[in-house]
């Protein structure tokens, strides 16, 4: 729970246990709808329904597009259906359909059914799209002008109908039939002659997304071109709505977040941390583990095959550690960086060529200053009695050689698996990064002991 709602808890609390609730509601007056939601949903369900009563009733609407679905779904069960109707209607399109989603069927139709003609025409409209849409985040609340109207005309319009906007730092720009034609930020309009038109201070050029791309997308392209909101429009460039920063942010933490789990060889939780329950935790866990499971039993398989080798230089089964560490964090790396720049689109794989020949050189550097390293603890070891032989600088130029090759095969191997898993459609975050670290546990040990023999035949071997 965050400060400020751990402050406000025992008020809270005591308010409500004295039945003092216009005290109640002046209190919360002033608190921001997300710190709010952190009081409720740390508070037992009839205090929670109480407090949530006393909001205002745009307060309400905000609060509780703030809460986690699970809270929002047991406030509307003790609230009632009429009061929870009041803030299903109080509720911002967008985030009316986002609740939806996560309601039971049954209670999601009778809500919906419940809503004024006009916002189950506007929800039903957002519904109608795919979930991962763009068309699921837009809102209809915008201010749209003609571009015939003068400057005076505009502003008169944006202070009538501003109210009720998502957003009023831009304004959009429609023909007759409703198509888009551009958008101006609202300074522009401030800053004009009052008797120009609004054509007057038009650029014609503007980006917009349409309906049916993918959320991800946007995400992408807010951040590029620096807009606090975007107009959505549909095939025949009509402006059905438009998405906010504060929409795109949330997408955007939602896609990080299912990043970092899938690289970590996790399945992307559906809910935060500490509300994921214990089987559907196992459940998200167990497969990636098992299929790592299987794959490290080829390391046993390499390990049986130099038996023989290791049985007379016992010493060199010291360095494995070292070795397959090397491997894995080098592997791990290159894994992780390909994936992120693949995500913000940085490249594509057709870039491959480029991508190995900077790995390459990379690779190369890092191998000899890791081999150097190598070299010297082989020595160093030996030196103060932890790894003693006779043959400790032909066992340390293995090591050095053996990691120059391990870390540039792990970079080539960390770069070009996220590659082609992208050429092949599939996610390149889905298991990248544990199934390299795994297969260079294995590679890297084929390498070590093929390097160790060919140095050491006669000798050691």
């Amino acid at each position: 729970m965050n400060p400020t709602a751990q402050l406000l808890q025992p008020e809270v609390q005591e308010l409500i246990a004295e039945g003092r609730y216009l005290e109640l509601r002046e209190a919360l007056h002033s608190v921001p709808a997300a710190d709010v939601a952190d009081l409720l949903a740390e508070l037992e369900p009839a205090d929670a329904a109480v407090t949530f009563r006393f909001l205002a009733r745009d307060e309400a609407g905000d609060v509780f597009s703030n809460l986690e679905p699970e809270t929002q779904e047991a406030l509307i069960e003790t609230l009632g259906a009429e009061a929870s109707q009041r803030v299903f209607e109080a509720m911002e399109p967008d985030d009316r359909v986002a609740l939806m989603d996560e309601l039971p069927d049954t209670v999601a139709r009778r809500l919906l059914n419940a809503l004024s003609p006009e916002n189950r025409r506007e929800t039903q409209m957002i519904l109608g799209y795919p979930p991962d849409s763009v068309g699921r985040l837009m809102t209809p609340d915008y201010v749209k002008l003609r571009p015939l109207m003068t400057i005076a005309q505009a502003l008169e319009h944006i202070r009538m109908y501003g109210r009720d906007a998502e957003t009023v730092h831009w304004v959009y720009i429609v023909d007759a039939d409703g198509k888009l034609i551009d958008d101006i930020h609202s300074r522009t309009l401030l800053l004009a002659d009052p008797e120009a038109n609004v054509e007057s201070v038009m650029d014609d050029k503007f980006i917009a997304a349409e309906a049916t791309d993918d959320q991800e997308e946007v995400v992408l392209m807010m951040g590029k071109y620096d807009r606090t909101a975007l107009p959505v429009v549909d095939s025949r460039g009509a402006l059905l709505g438009i998405v906010t920063i504060d929409d795109v942010a949330d997408i955007a933490e939602e896609e990080a977040t299912e990043d970092i789990q899938k690289i970590a060889g996790v399945e992307a939780l559906e809910r935060p941390y500490m509300q994921t329950h214990f089987g559907e935790m196992l459940k998200k866990r167990g497969g990636t583990l098992c299929i790592l499971f299987v794959f490290q039993l080829l390391t046993i398989g390499v390990m049986s095959y130099f038996d023989e080798h290791l049985h007379k230089a016992l010493v060199l089964a010291l360095f494995v550690p070292l070795i397959i560490s090397s491997g894995g964090n080098t592997g791990t790396q290159a894994a992780s960086l390909l994936i992120r720049a693949l995500a913000l689109r940085e490249l594509e794989p057709s870039d491959w060529w480029s991508v190995l020949k900077k790995e390459l050189s990379t690779g190369i550097v890092l191998g000899l200053v890791l081999g150097s390293m190598g070299v010297l603890t082989v020595l160093l070891l030996g030196q103060i009695g932890v790894a003693p032989s006779e043959y400790a600088w032909g066992i340390a130029i293995s090591v050095g050689i053996a990691i120059v090759g391990i870390v540039l095969w792990a970079g080539i191997l960390g770069s070009m698996f996220p590659l082609v898993l992208s050429k092949l459609g599939l996610d390149p975050a889905t298991i990248s990064s544990p199934l390299v670290a795994t297969l260079m546990d294995v590679s890297g040990l084929v390498i070590y002991f093929t390097v160790a023999i060919a140095i050491l035949k006669g000798t050691l071997l």
